[in-house]
């Protein structure tokens, strides 16, 4: 027997639970997301970091013991030297990506969308339109471990599984551990930076609460837990690990479309929503799960297809030129190395880090960038680099 919905979201994260929400808003829409795991918001393989203002602009307030820490200062280190950032300003918040996917679960499911776990998709077949003249009057079955589906339209939202089908070039293995530790600062973020140790990418820590918090480490080439571990035992104290993730993460930026062939529309992790410079996403994948479920609400009311790549232009306008210069910032890091990393560091000016302490945004932190390492001493290292390219990131 076959389930029918208007619209099927393979893909229980945050934009497929916001792209639910807004589909099954008041419009006698029906909408189900099938979750492959046995509990949304689990595995929890996000840092979660994110600003009070990017969840506002989510149309979500985090209960209160949903907030693990609120980030005052991030230091970050070059393998020889290091800068604190004061980020009070920017409102940054550590958040329990657990409570966080359910809290938009409830929203969604409040308003209609049904929420189905264990269920996993594994094919997806456009069926012949019955009608000529009626652009939507199509179908598309869905087979899953609980039987056939069939929708209008189909929502992959199953993260970076779905986007290295394809492609290989642009992932990095990550490994990262719920911590206690004596040496994690309850309000402290820490970034480390190595072209050795952690080549294209860093280490972390995220702090949950005092003495515990999230150690991580990414980058090209390595084993993950071998170097996560090494980073770990260099704080020369005890620590318990309490839990582990490993997964891949995306840093080459959003695909070409998002919007398939076979009437598939990609959101999140899976359409490459998920920043270059620091593969976080719950703010850009989460607006692109709102934006695709507008546009496909608009499409289905209205009958017209096209309104679908309303969501690609929407996004795009909103972070494609921040994602641009990410990705310009990334090839930097890609290729440089740690002599360079420490002359970089050096060349950070005290009044820059005030500067972007007061007025810096962290959804969008590429400008925070080109104003720390924006002195002319940096600006002759990134162009020995990137030649003319630097100018876009400078722009």
């Amino acid at each position: 027997m076959s389930h029918y919905f208007d619209v099927i979201i393979a893909g229980g994260s945050i934009s497929g639970l916001l792209a639910a929400r807004e589909i099954a808003a008041p419009g006698g829409r029906s909408v189900a997301v099938l979750e492959e795991d046995p509990e949304i918001g689990t595995p929890q393989h996000c840092g979660g970091l994110v600003s009070i203002d990017g969840l506002k602009n989510l149309g979500m307030v985090p209960a209160a013991n949903a907030i693990e820490s609120r980030i005052k200062e991030a230091e970050i280190f070059s393998p020889s030297h290091s800068f604190i950032l004061n980020t009070e300003a920017q409102k940054v918040i550590a958040l329990d990506r657990r409570l966080l996917d359910k809290q938009a679960a409830l929203q969604a499911q409040r308003l209609g969308a049904e929420i189905r776990t264990r269920c996993s998709v594994r094919s997806v077949s456009e069926n012949k339109p019955t009608t000529d003249h009626n652009q939507t009057d199509f179908s598309q079955t869905i087979k899953t471990s609980e039987g056939d589906f069939t929708c209008k339209f189909f929502i992959d939202a199953r993260g970076v599984a779905s986007v290295i089908q394809n492609k290989r070039e642009g992932i990095l293995q990550s490994a990262q551990y719920e911590v206690y530790a004596s040496w994690i600062e309850r309000e402290t973020v820490e970034v480390q930076f190595d072209s050795h140790k952690y080549p294209g990418f860093f280490g972390w820590i995220i702090p949950t609460g005092d003495g515990t918090g999230k150690v991580g480490v990414a980058g090209k080439g390595i084993n993950a837990a071998v170097t996560l571990k090494a980073y770990m035992d260099s704080k020369g104290e005890k620590y318990s690990v309490i839990r582990k993730v490993y997964a891949p993460i995306w840093v080459s930026g959003p695909i070409e479309n998002f919007i398939s062939a076979r009437r598939t529309i990609i959101i999140g992790d899976a359409a490459g929503q998920t920043k270059p410079t620091t593969a976080g996403g719950i703010y850009t994948c989460g607006m692109g799960g709102i934006l695709a479920g507008r546009a496909i609400s608009k499409a289905y009311d209205e009958n017209d297809i096209n309104k679908l790549w309303n969501y690609q232009k929407s996004w795009l306008a909103i972070f494609g030129g921040e994602f641009e210069k990410m990705l310009l910032a990334r090839r930097i890091l890609e290729r440089v190395d740690n002599k360079t990393l420490d002359e970089l560091f050096l060349s950070v000016s005290e009044s820059k880090l005030q500067e972007i302490s007061r007025v810096g945004e962290f959804d969008f932190h590429t400008a925070a960038l080109t104003k720390i390492f924006g002195s002319r001493h940096g600006v002759k290292i990134m162009k020995a680099i990137l030649g003319n390219e630097i100018r876009r990131l400078l722009s």
